[in-house]
C-alpha cells in the first residue's frame, strides 16, 4: 500500500528531524550567535517544513533547507522586534542575509565540534557543561538529563539557562580551541561524550533499554575527537563505546526483555566493532598515559575475548578494576569490582563487599546495587534476602525493561 504524498512528506520530515536536528541547530547557532534564537529558528523551520513539504515536495537537500529557512525566520523575528536582540546582532544578520550560509557536510561537522567545545568551556561549572551539552548537542530533554544526574528537571533547566547567559555575557567564542588549549578541555568533552553514550546504552527511564540514535551519536562524536586530538584517553573512550556497543544485538530479547551478559548469545556480538575496539585499547595502553576510559575499555575487551561467562579471565578483570579504582575511585566501580570478585572467589566474597558499600550509605538508591546483592543472595540460597533486595531494586528502577526483569526474578523466587 503506497503512502499519499502528505504522509510521505511528514514521515520524511520526522526521520530527518531525528537524524539532523542537532546538526541544523549547531549551524544555526554559528550563523545567529545565540542559543535561544537558534532554537526558535529551528522550531520555525520545522513548522514551515510541515506546511510546505507536503505541498511542494521534500527538497533535494533537506538539511540545507532547514538551515536557510531557520536563518531567515530568525531575521524576520529580529525585524519584527529588534529589542529581542542587540542592535549589533540584528545589523550583522541583516547585512549578510543575501549570502548563502555554508551548510555543506564539512561545515556541519565543524559546527558540531564548535558547539561541543563551547558547551564544555572551562569558565562554565562542570555540571552546567554536562547539562548544556546533553541538551544542545544530543537533544535530550531536561527531564532525561535530570534523571541521569539524579536531580530535578527545574534544577537542570536553571543550569542550562545560566550556562547560556554566561556564554552570551562573557562572549565565549563559538570555536574549536587552539591545539595548545585542547588538552585542558579534553576531560570535559570526553566525559560528556561518555554520558551521552551511557544514556543511549542504558536509558535512564522509559520503555526501551537502548536508544541507538543516542549511542550512534556518541560513537560519531568519539570518532571526531580521535581525529581532532589523537590522545590515549580519546582512543580509550572510543574503544570503550565500541566494545560496549558490540553487544547491542544480544542485550534484549525479541520481546524486549533484558538479557544479562552471562546469558547473552555471544555469536551476536559484533566482531568488527570488537576488533576496532581492541586495536584502540592496545594503542592507548602502549602509550603508558592512559586513564579510566582506557581501563574500562580493557575490561570490556577481556569480556569480548571469552566464549562465555565461565571462561572469562576474572582474575585479569579484578586486577584491572583494582587499578581503575586507584585511578578513578567511585562506588559504582567498587560495585562492579565486587561482582567480578564474586565470579573469581565466590558469591559470599562479593556479597560482603556490596553490603559494605550499601552500609556506608553509598548507592542506596542505585537499583543495580540492590539487584547485584539479590543475585548473590540467590546464588547462596538465601531466598528471603534475595526477594528483599529485588523488591528494593524494583522500587528504584525507572526503566521499563529493567522493571520487567526484576519482576520476573521475583516471580521465579516465588515459584
Amino acid at each position: 500500500m503506497h503512502q499519499n504524498p502528505l504522509e510521505h512528506a511528514r514521515d520524511r520530515l520526522e526521520t530527518i528531524y531525528r537524524s539532523e536536528s542537532r546538526r541544523v541547530l549547531a549551524t544555526l547557532i554559528r550563523l545567529l550567535g545565540d542559543f535561544d534564537l537558534a532554537e526558535e529558528a529551528l522550531h520555525d523551520a520545522v513548522t514551515a517544513a510541515m506546511e510546505q513539504w507536503p505541498r511542494d515536495g521534500v527538497p533535494a537537500n533537506p538539511r540545507a533547507w532547514l538551515v536557510s529557512t531557520g536563518r531567515f525566520k530568525a531575521i524576520d523575528r529580529i525585524r519584527r522586534n529588534v529589542r529581542l536582540a542587540s542592535l549589533k546582532q540584528a545589523m550583522g544578520l541583516l547585512q549578510t542575509e543575501s549570502t548563502d550560509p555554508l551548510v555543506d557536510d564539512q561545515h556541519i561537522e565543524d559546527d558540531r565540534l564548535r558547539l561541543i567545545f563551547t558547551c564544555c568551556h572551562p569558565s562554565l561549572p562542570r555540571e552546567a557543561q554536562l547539562a548544556l551539552t546533553l541538551r544542545e548537542v544530543c537533544g535530550l530533554t531536561t527531564e532525561e538529563i535530570a534523571r541521569s544526574f539524579l536531580t530535578s528537571a527545574p534544577t537542570i533547566a536553571k543550569r542550562i539557562v545560566r550556562a547560556k547567559a554566561k556564554i552570551r555575557d562573557a562572549g565565549i567564542p563559538y570555536e574549536v580551541p587552539s591545539r595548545a588549549d585542547l588538552p585542558d578541555r579534553l576531560e570535559s568533552v570526553l566525559q560528556v561524550i561518555y554520558l551521552i553514550f551511557t544514556e543511549g546504552y542504558s536509558a535512564s527511564s522509559g520503555p526501551l533499554l537502548m536508544r541507538s540514535d543516542i549511542t550512534g551519536e556518541a560513537i560519531r562524536l568519539g570518532r571526531l575527537m580521535v581525529d581532532l586530538l589523537p590522545e590515549p584517553e580519546a582512543f580509550g573512550l572510543l574503544a570503550l563505546v565500541l566494545l560496549q556497543d558490540s553487544r547491542r544485538s544480544s542485550r534484549v530479547s525479541p520481546e524486549g526483555e533484558v538479557i544479562l551478559m552471562a546469558e547473552q548469545d555471544r555469536s551476536l556480538w559484533d566482531r568488527t566493532l570488537i576488533g576496532e575496539g581492541r586495536t584502540l585499547v592496545k594503542q592507548a595502553l602502549e602509550s603508558g598515559k592512559f586513564g579510566p576510559y582506557t581501563l574500562q575499555a580493557a575490561i570490556a575487551a577481556v569480556h569480548a575475548d571469552a566464549f562465555d561467562a565461565t571462561s572469562t579471565d576474572w582474575p585479569q578483570i579484578v586486577g584491572l578494576y583494582d587499578v581503575l579504582l586507584r585511578v578513578s575511585p567511585s562506588p559504582v566501580i567498587e560495585l562492579n569490582r565486587a561482582v567480578a570478585i564474586a565470579m573469581r572467589d565466590g558469591p559470599s566474597c562479593g556479597l560482603a563487599l556490596i553490603e559494605a558499600i550499601l552500609e556506608r550509605g553509598d548507592l542506596q538508591d542505585y537499583y543495580l546495587a540492590h539487584s547485584a546483592r539479590a543475585d548473590l543472595c540467590k546464588r547462596l540460597g538465601n531466598k528471603a534476602e534475595a526477594v528483599r533486595s529485588y523488591q528494593r531494586a524494583l522500587s528504584f528502577a525507572r526503566q521499563e525493561p529493567a522493571r520487567r526483569f526484576l519482576e520476573r526474578r521475583l516471580r521465579e523466587l516465588s515459584d
